[in-house]
């Protein structure tokens, strides 16, 4: 009777429906298997696997590429092909950090398994149907142009965005420093398209999920990029190339606004400077390809600092994040600079929600004596080394902005950078473009840590995608960090879904334009204000450029 029991199980098995596990007990949280979420693609069949009802795939393969060429169709495959575990990150230096032990707790890094073909995409849906015109959602992941991965914090995981409001999300990993931007171009037409070869990998990426992600159960007709930092831009640099037209029709920029291109004529120098540090020249220019990774790395971060040197002694110092390795206006991958009003035109359709966290980079973390215990004498001793005879009038603006907050080291603490980019981003955009443009404001302190990562770069991140849990680490775990990603992360899905970030959790959002600039604070209670900031802002309004 056992056996007879177990054939008949195994038959049973062998009928299970092909695009899911319907018929498997409901206590099963992972169901995967040869015929379990199997779905198209362009290239041949993959599989991946359900978990608590979500479909996952990672490590689709979205591209390939030789070394500093553009990217080219993937390689079709017979059979299915197993998309279970996560795909290879681009080669990478080592993450800089002052404090590796307290950064490596707050944020959980994760290296990743480095492979030079690194053009994987990772998918969560809740149904494969073709016609189920779920809206999709983008993710870029942070960085700069140097670092990062798709799936280098938990916290970027997609099943809990995916699941609250039925959407299909999707993470990218692409190629980066050196591998991704090194302009070449001056050795001939072979490197043409190299300094940008990074971000053509993302159009790629686009591409690929406008002709795949119906497979998936989503509408190519509904996509949003979102990404952070390094990430968000990304975002703006897609936005202002025109091969990216049309594929994606919303845009999330967190803590990322404002890209600015770099010079061809610098660009090249760099790529000449890398190419001596290599010990090659015009004529063994060839062996580049061949150059092992890590030697090619190093000799980039080299070659970097050099002409940083050179630069300075030149009497015109390189400013900003951006310089080295990242986009620059080479004339076809990208014509304009980002703020020319005709790169502005190319996404006037494109809605976008863009923002930053109040604390963006803690000063007060290294350069006062004991983070969290600050006297008042620390503070005032920093801002008189800061602005001199203006540091009362700081002081006072910062008062003025945020008139309620009693940290003794928001003067120090207080971003203007990366807010200030947001609102011009902002601002141009609504000037050239036709399509609704909001802005935000992350006000939320963390209380890890003793409450010194305040509302820090990146602590944003674990409410967007409603991974809390993921995130213990950065936000404490507690209920008001739950209620705030329920509320934030269902403004994101509503803006992805409809271009509107609006809903019953929220006070009314109105637009931003240049008469009326309204920013949303994002906070345990969340509110509008118009210009709070303002004339903090033009306090500061020198402060050297971030890219």
């Amino acid at each position: 009777m056992i056996r007879i029991f177990f054939i008949c199980f195994f038959i049973w098995g062998l009928n299970l429906p092909n695009q899911a596990g319907a018929g498997l007990p409901d206590t099963c949280r992972v169901l995967a298997g040869a015929r379990i979420a199997v779905t198209h693609t362009a290239f041949g069949k993959i599989r991946g696997y359900i978990h608590n009802g979500t479909y996952i795939y990672k490590g689709i393969p979205y591209a390939r590429a030789d070394r500093f060429m553009p990217p080219v169709c993937p390689q079709p495959w017979k059979g299915v092909k197993s998309t279970l575990s996560w795909g290879p990150v681009c080669p990478q230096m080592e993450v800089p950090s002052s404090d590796p032990d307290e950064v490596d707790f707050v944020f959980r890094q994760i290296r990743g398994k480095e492979g030079e073909n690194c053009q994987v995409l990772n998918i969560w849906t809740q149904g494969l149907e073709p016609d189920g015109k779920r809206p999709v959602m983008v993710w870029i992941h942070g960085g700069g142009f140097d670092y990062g991965s798709s799936q280098s914090m938990p916290l970027y995981d997609g099943e809990s965005l995916s699941r609250k409001e039925d959407i299909v999300m999707v993470s990218v990993n692409h190629r980066l420093n050196v591998l991704g931007f090194a302009d070449l171009s001056g050795f001939g037409e072979p490197f043409k398209y190299s300094a940008n070869t990074g971000m053509m990998d993302l159009v790629a990426a686009l591409e690929w999920i406008h002709n795949n992600i119906e497979n998936f159960g989503g509408d190519p007709e509904n996509v949003t990029i979102f990404g952070q930092s390094g990430g968000g831009a990304k975002v703006g640099t897609l936005m202002c190339a025109p091969s990216a037209k049309g594929l994606f029709h919303k845009a999330i920029i967190q803590s990322g606004a404002d890209p600015r291109f770099q010079d061809p004529a610098v660009t090249r120098r760099l790529g000449r400077e890398l190419v001596r540090e290599l010990g090659l020249t015009q004529d063994t220019i060839g062996r580049i390809r061949t150059v092992p990774c890590a030697t090619l790395i190093d000799a980039g971060r080299q070659a970097r600092e050099k002409l940083r040197k050179a630069l300075t002694k030149e009497g015109r110092p390189p400013l900003g994040f951006g310089f080295g390795f990242s986009p620059c206006r080479d004339g076809s991958f990208l014509p304009y600079d980002a703020r020319d009003p005709r790169a502005l035109k190319l996404s006037g359709n494109v809605a976008l929600l863009t923002g930053s966290t109040k604390t963006e980079f803690l000063k007060s973390m290294w350069q006062l004596p004991v983070p969290g215990e600050a006297g008042p004498d620390d503070v005032a001793g920093f801002l008189n080394k800061q602005y001199g005879q203006r540091a009362d009038a700081f002081a006072a603006a910062v008062k003025k902005a945020y008139p309620g907050d009693t940290d003794i080291c928001l003067p120090i603490d207080v971003d203007t950078r990366f807010r200030r980019a947001c609102l011009i981003h902002a601002g141009l955009k609504s000037k050239y473009g036709d399509a609704p443009v909001y802005t935000y404001l992350f006000t939320w302190n963390s209380p890890v840590l003793d409450g010194n990562y305040k509302s820090v770069h990146c602590m944003d991140l674990p409410f967007v995608f409603n991974n809390i849990a993921l995130a213990e680490n950065m936000t404490g775990g507690g209920p008001d960090a739950y209620v705030l990603a329920h509320t934030i992360s269902r403004a994101w899905i509503n803006f992805a879904r409809s271009a509107n970030p609006n809903h019953s959790g929220l006070p009314f959002w109105p637009v931003y334009t240049k008469t009326c600039e309204y920013t949303m604070l994002l906070d345990n209670i969340c509110t509008v204000k118009a210009n709070h900031d303002k004339a903090l802002l033009q306090f500061t309004e020198n402060e050297p450029r971030l890219w």
